[in-house]
């Protein structure tokens, strides 16, 4: 479901044509005007990646076509900021909580990441909503003060949410307890 970025043109195009879907592009990070500026970007995080500067993978669906792509931005200090996108035909589809789940995994059992935050503009009720919907994540807009004034010096654009490791870990936990104990019902 998740896999390194790559320069691959094919990928890489199916990519920039999600990514320039008008109910896509106001709300991803990381625009790219054409295809070529695409590939530059693309080429940029690989080598961001590379010096530890974030994480990003490619979404991909069941038969492993990309879909949209999610990064850690910011990485300092064992946090960061998620950003994640979604062509739009995959919107509404389960594919967003999957691949939060995944990656959260990734960075929170192989890496040394100990919170990762989300800034998710207030117009963006679609993305609120899903964050809102995750059992691990806490709305940070009053208990991450200076955070949430580093995002919003002037006005309020930004909410402010966190996903702790130590709540994302006993999610994790009950989740795999759960899925085992319905395996073992079900034999």
């Amino acid at each position: 479901m998740l896999k390194k970025r790559e320069l691959n043109g094919h990928e890489c195009q199916v990519l920039y044509e999600l990514m320039t879907h008008p109910d896509v592009f106001p709300f991803v990070r990381q625009k790219a005007y054409s295809f070529e500026e695409f590939l530059f970007t693309t080429k940029q995080t690989i080598e961001a990646e590379e010096r530890g500067e974030l994480y990003s993978r490619t979404i991909l669906d069941e038969w492993e076509n990309p879909i949209g792509t999610i990064n850690l931005f910011d990485v300092s200090y064992g946090a960061g900021f998620l950003g994640t996108w979604l062509g739009k035909p995959y919107h509404g589809k389960g594919y967003n909580s999957l691949a939060k789940e995944l990656f959260l995994q990734e960075l929170f059992f192989e890496n040394e990441i100990e919170t990762v935050y989300m800034r998710i503009k207030t117009e963006n009720n679609r993305s609120r909503k899903a964050a809102e919907k995750l059992p691990y994540v806490l709305k940070a807009n009053e208990t991450k003060p200076f955070v949430f004034q580093q995002l919003n010096p002037r006005y309020h654009l930004y909410d402010l949410y966190e996903i702790p490791r130590d709540l994302f870990t006993m999610y994790y936990i009950r989740e795999t307890e759960t899925k085992t104990s319905l395996q073992q019902l079900e034999a």
